[in-house]
């Protein structure tokens, strides 16, 4: 049994198909007959190439087209070119009526698709535009945060300088008040002793060699006595006797 189906193609998540004609026993992406188009889903709208004239002869000999075929073969006007055969054969009307009624819908079916791609254009560009302007609004609002930042920044450092210019200013008369408080002792310093306070004076002086001669007293104590020499004793014990003897 012969099949229109599609043959899968390209790298993952990125596929494109071609469009052939195989035996039904055949794998789906093995041996064909004969490629008759291809159909990338890719983009938007998708892309169609597709021989008109085979893809007709195929569905004379009894090809019969997948789902996903089929659709492409309606989307090109394959199927209803083959309908308008039938009633040419029919005797309904002549090849001529098919001609004509097969170019006014082609005609139609060209508009919708023109007017599709011009409505994805508009809409592309109103995205862009959109686009555009919320970047434009973010942009405003980053600006308008960041002066904001700065002028709480200025009024900051402001606030600071005015808290720095009235602590130096505090700083200075306290400075100021200690330093006449300091003028006010050193004068106080400065007066002259009163007669007490030299008596005093005095009787500190002289109370302090008595204290030294207290504090060498134990010192002298402490000095080691002075050992005689035995010639010496001798010698007192010898005037000692002569003093004893009578005299004549």
């Amino acid at each position: 049994m012969l099949k229109l189906r599609l043959a899968r193609h390209g790298r993952k998540r990125h596929a494109y198909y071609h469009i052939v004609a195989a035996d039904s026993r055949a794998p789906r992406d093995g041996k064909y007959i004969e490629q008759i188009g291809v159909y990338n889903p890719n983009t938007d709208p998708a892309y169609i190439d597709l021989d008109f004239d085979k893809s007709l002869d195929w569905l004379y000999k009894g090809a019969q087209p997948t789902e996903t075929v089929r659709a492409i073969l309606s989307y090109k006007g394959v199927l209803y070119k083959k309908h308008l055969l039938e009633g040419v054969k029919k005797g309904a009307f002549d090849e001529k009526v098919a001609e004509e009624r097969f170019q006014k819908w082609l005609q139609e079916k060209e508009a919708k698709i023109q007017a599709k791609r011009d409505k994805l254009i508009v809409e592309s560009e109103t995205q862009k535009k959109n686009r555009l302007e919320a970047e434009i609004k973010v942009k405003e609002e980053k600006a308008e945060k960041l002066a904001k930042k700065f002028a709480a920044k200025e009024d900051s450092e402001e606030a600071e300088k005015e808290t720095d210019t009235e602590a130096t200013t505090d700083v200075t008369e306290e400075a100021v008040a200690e330093g006449e408080k300091t003028e006010e002792a050193a004068a106080k310093i400065e007066e002259p002793p009163t007669e007490e306070k030299s008596d005093a004076k005095e009787e500190v002086k002289t109370e302090e060699p008595v204290a030294e001669k207290k504090a060498e007293e134990p010192a002298a104590k402490t000095e080691e006595p002075v050992k005689e020499k035995p010639e010496a004793k001798e010698e007192v014990k010898a005037e000692e006797k002569k003093e004893d003897e009578p005299k004549a």
